[in-house]
This record gives C-alpha cells, sequence and structure tokens, in this order.
C-alpha cells in the first residue's frame, strides 16, 4: 500500500510540472540513442524524467544557472538504464548537482607506507553511496570527449544499491549472480589486458580501472552503441539485456 502512494505521489508531482510539450523532441533531438525507443518507451520515458525532476533535489554548482532544458536532458539519459525497472532503482539519495564542465574533488590517500597524500582530482562525475550525483554539463555533447557521464554516473548507483560499486549489481529474479560474475570477471580482465598492452580500444580504456568502472562504461556502450558492446564482448551484452531489460541492439523491445 505504501508503494502505491508512493509512486502515486511521484507521479502527481511530475505531472504538475509545467514543461511544454513542444520541448521533449527538441531535447530528444540531441540524445540520438534514444532513436530504438517505441512510442510507448518514449512516453514512458518523459514520464519516469518528469518525476525525477520533481523528486531530486538539483542545484547548479559554481554558479551555474540550470535551466528546464538542462535538467530535462540529464533526467532523460538518467532514466534511460532504469526503463524497465522503476524509479525506486534511485531511492535512498536526494541530490543531483550540475558543474559547468570539469571540476576539482579534494582527494586524501593513504599510501602503502602509510603516509597521507592530498590532492586534487579532475573529474567529470562522481555518484556518491548514500549521497548526491554530481555531473558535468557541457553545452557542447563533443567537449565530453565521447564519455555519457550522466549514464555513467547513474550506472554506478544502480550498482551500489547492492552495496559498494563493484560491478555488481542486484540480480532479477532468474538471473544467475554467479554467471554475471563469470561473464563480468573475464570481460574485465581481457579489456583490462588490452588497455595495459597499450591497444586502442573501442570502450573507453578507464573501464580498465576497477570492475565497478568497467560496468560503468559498459553501461554507456549498451545505450549509445549497443552494436559495438556486443560485438565486443556479446556476453557482458546479454547479461545487460537481461539485467536492464533492454536490447537497444535489436528490434523494437519490449520485457
Amino acid at each position: 500500500m505504501i508503494g502505491k502512494l508512493s509512486t502515486w505521489w511521484r507521479q502527481r508531482q511530475g505531472d504538475r510540472l509545467e514543461i511544454p510539450a513542444a520541448l521533449w523532441p527538441e531535447v530528444e533531438a540531441g540524445l540520438p540513442f534514444l532513436g530504438h525507443l517505441a512510442a510507448d518507451e518514449r512516453a514512458h520515458l518523459r514520464q519516469l524524467a518528469r518525476e525525477l525532476i520533481a523528486e531530486k533535489q538539483w542545484s547548479g554548482a559554481q554558479g551555474l544557472q540550470l535551466t528546464p532544458r538542462m535538467q530535462m536532458t540529464i533526467a532523460l539519459q538518467a532514466c534511460l538504464p532504469i526503463l524497465h525497472l522503476g524509479l525506486d532503482w534511485y531511492a535512498g539519495w536526494v541530490g543531483i548537482v550540475v558543474y559547468p564542465g570539469d571540476f576539482l574533488i579534494p582527494r586524501r590517500i593513504i599510501d602503502e607506507d602509510g603516509v597521507m597524500h592530498e590532492f586534487d582530482d579532475e573529474v567529470m562525475g562522481e555518484a556518491w553511496y548514500g549521497g548526491p550525483v554530481l555531473i558535468s554539463w557541457f553545452e557542447q555533447p563533443e567537449d565530453a570527449g565521447g564519455i555519457n557521464v550522466v549514464i555513467h554516473e547513474f550506472a554506478h548507483k544502480l550498482d551500489m544499491k547492492s552495496g559498494a560499486a563493484d560491478g555488481l549489481p542486484p540480480m532479477h529474479e532468474g538471473m544467475s549472480r554467479q554467471h554475471w560474475i563469470d561473464v563480468m570477471s573475464k570481460a574485465f580482465d581481457d579489456f583490462q589486458q588490452r588497455v595495459d598492452a597499450g591497444e586502442e580500444t573501442l570502450l573507453d580504456p578507464y573501464g580498465a580501472e576497477f570492475p565497478g568502472e568497467f560496468f560503468a562504461v559498459a553501461s554507456e556502450a549498451f545505450f549509445e552503441a549497443p552494436l559495438m558492446l556486443k560485438g565486443e564482448y556479446a556476453d557482458v551484452y546479454e547479461q545487460f539485456r537481461l539485467f536492464y531489460r533492454q536490447d537497444p541492439a535489436g528490434p523494437a523491445f519490449h520485457w
């Protein structure tokens, strides 16, 4: 009963947003990877985006003034991974902080000798466990260097539903946790070896840093370049098809 009331309230809040109908296709035109969606899926994605905008606390950092177009662009991308999962997958945190481009995060690292090192890490985004999502905004998508920071960071949030961002999100009924681990571990090891060997890879080499980053980078590819991911790591694509309940490389797909 509580779940139904929460869903009703979220939908009510989303419906109250005053967004001109003509603005949706304008924003979506800048997100060509939404092109595979059927009409009912696109309508559902818009509704989820409305609800995400209404439910989360949005703030612009470093003087950035957020506009409805910015929020819609971010929300549509953020909701694509949970199109057939639901907004409850983004429960447990409230903040979305948007920066005007890359930003610095202070770091403290203790090395193996126990020495503390402090430095500023330049990043494009970061997802905090139980906390906000921090993302960069680029007026020109090409300035992001081919990285989809929104899908990347929100994939981390899905990963964190089971704890640490280790590339092992909660499995749906009927999925094998062990099979997921086997598939992702094999692909990560292969990708890490290729990157270490200096090979130019189709996937972002940042995915070789940690299993959690491989999951996020591969998630970007699943939605933006599904045929590429399927060609590189077919078993990973299949696990993502089951997890995300979408098949962007195939014909119109309905779970």
